[in-house]
């Protein structure tokens, strides 16, 4: 049986848990996140275009409230 919860508490909030495994975030507070077009079909790409798609970026300005969001941070 489970243990009541006491008077006037909530639930826990609980992340996204696909937002926790796929964004980070940087010590002064931005989401960091992978690049995409990574996985497959690389033939035909370039090897620079391989090689800048390997590098995190930052989430952008509009996306990062969102983000922030799920990861509830």
């Amino acid at each position: 049986m489970r243990k009541p919860r006491a008077k006037g508490q909530k639930h826990k909030m609980k992340s996204r848990r696909a937002a926790v495994k796929r964004f980070k975030l940087t010590a002064s507070g931005k989401v960091k996140r992978n690049k995409s077009m990574k996985r497959h079909i690389l033939t035909k790409k370039a090897t620079g275009r391989k090689r800048s798609l390997r590098k995190a970026t930052l989430v952008s300005e509009a996306e990062t409230p969102n983000v922030r969001r799920m990861l509830l941070a």
